[in-house]
């Protein structure tokens, strides 16, 4: 006897049949349920995976706005002599093609202390006026006060983070003390000085909002002592018994910069405008990138989300089991009704392919439903946050753990598609064995008892 003629691959006939097999019926309820559950979990792991690559995609991407809004590309150095001349460099650094702004700063640490709280360790920033109009960030994350007159003053601005921490408002005294005061004769004195409180800001980052504090330029160069004394011409040196009123006044001050800030046009340009800026201007600096100076912490979140990928991925890897189980009970439930098949002229690829579009279409199913649930989860992250920390009483994405006061995501339709792929890809494979099995099956063996 021949070996009886095939229908065509994936005819209408296939389709019937594997999704009557899929649909429950009383006797074979038990087997749907483990399909429904199969489906399920491959729902779950293909709307985790969305969601968890999401957040990591929103979070990397917001740490990376924070830090370049409020710091460089680049921070040039000098090399040979003291930053004295800082105001004619950061002009020459502006003027390369491909950079948006260069902006001079003091920086310092100090102990600050409000007039009702204990102190705590802060870096202090002394920025100009014009410098923090360039800072589109910090001049619009100011939630209280104001930066006029910036310069003509001597207020300080810090975090709300900060500014809860030494419990202050604008307008109270904030004090500052630095190790690094005025030499005398017992050695250097400790630079003690208040400043009023003039800006509060929210930058949404909790190491700035807690960590930073911002002066103007020359009064930060003053209180850290950022200037070199040079003898007035035709002044005589003071003598030893001179007043400390009497030297200054014999004295100018040329005031020296920590460093120069500098933004680019591409972020990522780091190669080609290092050697730009190296070739066009004549000032010797050391130019230090984002990605050398934020190397490990980049690093630990690439390896992060790597892993995490991964272990995610064990889920539909388990799902994709479910499938060869839950096909394997329905080959043995069906086994007459293979035979059944075969005695009316279905050949073993009609078998093969009718237990294979119905492994398929477990596969499909929770792959489409997962998408759809991940996406809108993804796109509703930090509502959904907002509402389990309110409902369950704590703190979900800790501020101070994470750095971001919110939860982040941005979802990458790259991502989305490779996820749906492995996804499908697992359902595909998982189907061949079981769909190989039934179609092993002897049409004479499988009736013997019936």
């Amino acid at each position: 006897m021949s070996e009886p003629q095939d229908t065509g691959a994936f005819s209408r006939f296939e389709f019937l049949v594997a999704f009557r097999y899929l649909h429950a019926r009383r006797r074979d309820r038990f087997v749907s349920v483990i399909a429904g559950l199969t489906l399920t979990g491959i729902a779950l792991g293909v709307a985790t995976l969305i969601v968890v690559t999401s957040v990591m995609n929103g979070f990397n991407a917001e740490i990376v706005s924070k830090l370049l809004g409020l710091n460089g590309h680049f921070a040039a150095y000098p090399i040979e002599a003291r930053f004295t001349d800082y105001e004619a460099s950061a002009i020459d650094i502006e003027g390369v093609d491909g950079v948006v702004s260069a902006i001079p700063y003091v920086e310092g640490q100090a102990l600050a202390k409000g007039p009702r709280s204990s102190s705590t360790g802060i870096i202090a920033r002394g920025i100009s006026g014009s410098s923090v109009a360039k800072l589109g960030l910090l001049r619009d994350g100011a939630i209280l006060g104001s930066w006029d007159d910036w310069d003509a003053g001597e207020g300080v601005a810090i975090g709300k983070r900060l500014a809860e921490k030494l419990n202050v408002v604008v307008g109270d005294p904030v004090t500052l003390v630095s190790p690094n005061g005025q030499m005398t004769a017992e050695g250097r004195a400790p630079q003690v000085r208040s400043f009023p409180v003039k800006v509060i800001f929210d930058l949404g980052m909790t190491e700035f909002d807690s960590l930073y504090l911002f002066m103007p330029l020359r009064p930060a160069q003053d209180y850290f002592n950022m200037f070199d004394r040079v003898l007035k011409p035709g002044v005589s040196p003071p003598p030893e018994d001179a007043s400390i009123e009497e030297r200054e006044a014999a004295f100018d001050r040329i005031y020296r910069a920590t460093a120069i800030e500098v933004f680019l046009t591409d972020a990522n340009d780091i190669g080609n405008m290092r050697f730009r800026i190296s070739q066009q201007v004549e000032r010797p600096l050391v130019l230090s990138d984002w990605q050398q100076r934020h190397q490990n912490f980049f690093d630990a979140l690439q390896s992060q989300g790597t892993v995490m990928f991964v272990i995610l991925s064990m889920i539909i890897v388990v799902a994709a089991f479910n499938i060869i189980s839950s096909l394997i009970m329905l080959v043995k439930d069906k086994g007459t009704d293979i035979a059944v098949l075969r005695t009316l002229g279905a050949t073993r690829g009609a078998v093969m392919r009718i237990f294979g579009i119905a492994g398929v279409t477990i596969g499909v199913a929770g792959t489409a439903i997962g998408v759809g649930l991940g996406i809108v989860i993804a796109a509703n992250a930090e509502t959904l946050r907002a509402f389990l920390s309110n409902l369950l009483g704590i703190t979900i994405f800790p501020p101070e753990v994470f750095y971001l006061s919110s939860l982040p995501s941005r979802t990458n339709p790259s991502e989305v598609i490779t996820i749906a792929a492995v996804a499908l890809g697992l359902s595909f494979l998982a189907t061949l064995y079981p769909a190989w099995r039934a179609a092993q099956y002897d049409p004479v063996e499988a009736l013997r008892y019936e």
